[in-house]
């Protein structure tokens, strides 16, 4: 057996909590591997909304188990709540959910380190979501982090405190107030208590075994490939590997256990935070995707910025991960639209060219086909319109990838499943 991984093209927020819950059963073992409380996974059914943080998007179907995997970043307090939330809706989540013993923890001076870096930066702020998850990447490539395994030790207050103490000199050289720490580190520490409630676990042993067993795996990423710590807008970019490469090190799976390799991707794009954006519409249009498409953070809030579907962009993505299957999301955003952009070239400096460059902070100037839109409602019981056929079937031989699913809504059943082998049983 093989692990199939689900991950986002473009720079997060393209729907993958929603597909991952569409596809969970054809699976056994849900598995996040990268990120942390600044992913916000967004799931409708049975007329109501669940947003997930750090908890793979599985956690709502029997029989199904759900893995948070060591390439991923908890912070003790905001993965209670969601537990929380889980049990009020009573989900079983004791017997669904395992954590990796190597998982790191996000500290309170983690957070405080995070507004504090974005506060020095002052108008070069990067659009950090606050939630300490790059002061935690750094202290777990430092050497200094501390890991979920940790909590079970004899000695974790000390271990903690020689972490915290370390981070509130940094502070103190930065001239930042952190007054609030006494009261954040109370509720931490009862939410690091709480964790031993879920069986903790050695993924990659977990993994490996249940792929030995004939299990069917979902690794689940979270923001977008174009923030990849690598590969993305550097410096505009997340702290960790977002694309598929960063299943094999945030799981413990080796590169030739992955199978399919599912791209998500919006029918236009947006981006939350600062950093380039070549598609970026400034104007009346881009307002209406924002109102038609509700493009507000699920973790900040944030009003999205919204534009075209950039192909060269998407073109990189499939081209980084290795994207066997393409799952286009949003495509109901779109139905009011008479005429739809699409960016099939970059003009950089009066070069037209079909590469993402290296300096992304350049003047590019999107080189657009247009396309007529389907103005009509859309429908799974229903034919696709023939214009919205033709957006994807463009975008098929653009990428050089088959559009496998195509989200027409948030709710789970407002899915055209486009290949017999992707359905439910």
């Amino acid at each position: 057996m093989q692990v199939d991984v689900l991950l986002g093209m473009q720079w997060g927020d393209e729907g993958k909590g929603k597909i991952v819950d569409v596809l969970t059963p054809k699976y056994d073992i849900i598995a996040r591997f990268q990120g942390g409380p600044n992913a916000g996974h967004t799931l409708e059914f049975d007329g109501q909304k669940h947003v997930l943080h750090t908890i793979p998007s599985g956690i709502f179907h029997n029989g199904k188990m759900n893995l948070i995997g060591n390439g991923v970043v908890i912070d003790p307090v905001i993965f209670k709540k969601e537990i929380d939330n889980l049990a009020k809706q009573n989900v079983p989540y004791q017997e669904r959910l395992l954590i990796s013993r190597k998982a790191h923890l996000i500290l309170p001076t983690h957070r405080l380190l995070d507004a504090a870096s974005e506060l020095a930066k002052g108008k070069d702020k990067i659009g950090s979501t606050l939630k300490g998850i790059g002061p935690t990447y750094m202290d777990k490539t430092g050497r200094n982090g501390l890991r979920v395994g940790d909590i079970e030790a004899k000695d974790f207050e000390s271990r903690y405190q020689a972490l915290r103490d370390k981070h509130t000199q940094m502070l103190d050289r930065m001239d930042f107030d952190y007054g609030a720490l006494a009261e954040m580190e109370t509720e931490w520490m009862e939410a690091a208590r709480f964790m031993q409630s879920i069986p903790f676990t050695d993924s990659e042993y977990y993994i490996n075994e249940a792929l030995n067993a004939g299990k069917r795996i979902l690794a689940e990423g979270a923001q977008g490939s174009l923030l990849d710590i690598e590969f993305g807008s550097y410096p505009f970019v997340t702290s960790s590997n977002t694309i598929c490469a960063g299943a094999c090190t945030g799981l413990g799976i080796a590169p030739n256990k992955i199978g399919e390799v599912y791209g998500i991707f919006k029918a236009y794009c947006t981006r939350v935070g600062s950093g380039p954006f070549p598609t970026e519409l400034h104007d009346e249009t881009g307002q209406r995707l924002r109102d038609i498409g509700h493009e507000y953070g699920a973790t900040t809030g944030r009003p999205r910025r919204c534009g075209w579907l950039d192909m060269v962009a998407l073109h990189y993505a499939v081209m980084l991960n290795g994207v066997t299957k393409l799952i286009m999301t949003k495509a109901d955003v779109l139905n009011e639209f008479q005429n739809i952009g699409v960016c099939t070239a970059y003009d950089v400096d009066g070069k037209v060219s079909k590469h993402v460059p290296y300096d992304q902070s350049a003047a590019i100037s999107p080189v657009y086909e247009q396309h007529q839109g389907w103005q009509s409602e859309l429908s799974a019981d229903a034919a696709l319109p023939k214009e919205l056929e033709a957006y994807i079937k463009f975008v098929e031989e653009a990428s050089s990838c088959p559009i496998s699913i195509v989200s027409l809504g948030p709710d789970r059943t407002q899915t055209l499943i486009r290949e017999s082998n992707l359905q439910p049983a």
